[in-house]
This record gives C-alpha cells, structure tokens and sequence, in this order.
C-alpha cells in the first residue's frame, strides 16, 4: 500500500475507483456497477466526492495520473467509508484483507496536525489568563472563577476525547490477537473480524471502534481479551 499516490479531498484520504480496484482485486467496471446498484447506499462528502467541470479540471492538471483518466468526466474519489462498502459488496477475502491494509496504511495516515478544537483551545487561553491574573485581594475571587471553569471544561473535553491513531493501532492488534486464538482461516477470520468490531462498536456506543473514548481503551481491550464468538467453525 505504501505504492498508493496519496490523494486528499475534502480533508480525507481518498482513492480513485482504479485504485480501489485494483487493491481489491477486481476491474473498475465492477466497482462502478456495484455503486450503481446500491447507489442509495452512498452518500457523497461521506462515502466519496464526485469532480467534474472546473473542479475536475483543477484536480487533473495538480496530479500525474494515467491516461485512463484522461478523458473522464466525472471522477469518484473513495473514502474510508466507501472503501468499507464496496469491500462488503465484493466480499472476497481479498476485499476484506486490502480493505484492513487501506485503513492501518493509507487512510489512517495524517498528513497534517490536528487543530486544536473549540473547547481545547479555550482551555489553553484560559490557563493562560489564570497564570497572568496576579494574586491580589480584589482578584482572588476572579481567579477562582477562571480556574472552576477551566476544570469544567478539562472535564467535558476528557469526555469527548477519542483514541489516537496509535491507541487505535493498539486495539487493532487486540481485535487481530483474539480472532486467530480461534481460527487461522481467512474466510471464517473476515467473519470474526466483523463480528468482534461490530460487538465493541454495540458495547461502546459508537459507530466506529476509532470512536472508543480514550479513557475507556483499558476497558475495551479488556472486552476484546475475553471476547468469545457466537460460533466457532
């Protein structure tokens, strides 16, 4: 995976249908056709971005691509998302296994730093003033105000807080540890695979395993640990 021409739009990793393709074994025609089935499915800025026109034209002339794509009109660029639904609509081994590689390799990849959001930045602004305000009489009570609001809003952005892409990588590896404890078959291991991320996914609360509150890792990994699937073949 680490040949893939990294591709971004609209502040996600993302993959041309020959990419796809081609990491999943198959031909563009079929992943096209399976979108067009099932195009009520997708949902366009979630599972993929769709450029024509001007936008295409900017998209080409910033990127070497081949010449397959040279007189395109419409081109479906292929989040993480998309990739997961057109793995499903295969559903070969071969999907699933690139699929996986996409997510640890490509997509999991952050090419810039995260900005800091609403509430972490006002907590770094308001240490800030508290740390300024000096320690007067008549300022006290001010400061003790900055500071029981600096610690409600440390305490709702612990709340919010998801796994890093490193914690995640941790729990990945938990998930693959336990699910070949019981079988070293690709076919049944895909199932497992499914059925244990779909089981944290309903024990957390969450829609993707990334989603897990950080402060609830240990918990989870414990789970995954003990985990016991409905049916071993």
């Amino acid at each position: 995976m680490n040949s893939l021409q990294p591709i971004s739009q609209g502040g996600k990793r993302v993959l041309t249908t020959i990419q796809l393709a081609e990491a999943f074994g198959t031909d563009a025609k079929i992943i096209n056709r399976n979108f067009q089935r099932n195009a009520d499915r997708y949902e366009q800025g979630k599972h993929y971005f769709a450029l024509s026109g001007e936008e295409l034209r900017e998209f080409k002339g910033s990127r070497q691509f081949d010449d397959s794509l040279k007189f395109t009109s419409i081109l479906y660029l292929w989040t993480e998302k998309g990739a997961w639904l057109h793995a499903k609509s295969l559903n070969t081994n071969q999907a699933w296994d690139a699929y996986e590689m996409l997510v640890d390799e490509y997509y999991s990849i952050k090419e810039n730093v995260v900005p800091l959001s609403k509430d972490q930045a006002l907590v770094t602004v308001l240490r800030t003033t508290a740390d300024l305000v000096e320690d007067t009489q008549s300022l006290k009570a001010e400061q003790h105000e900055i500071r029981k609001l600096v610690h409600e809003i440390d305490h709702k952005v612990e709340e919010q807080i998801t796994l890093t892409s490193g914690e995640q990588r941790r729990l990945q590896k938990g998930v693959a540890h336990r699910v070949y404890e019981f079988t070293q078959e690709k076919k049944e291991a895909a199932r497992l695979f499914r059925e244990l991320y779909r089981e944290i996914k309903d024990r957390f609360g969450v829609a993707s395993y990334k989603d897990v509150k950080r402060k609830e890792l240990q918990s989870a990994l414990r789970y995954i640990e003990s985990w016991i699937p409905r049916k071993v073949s």
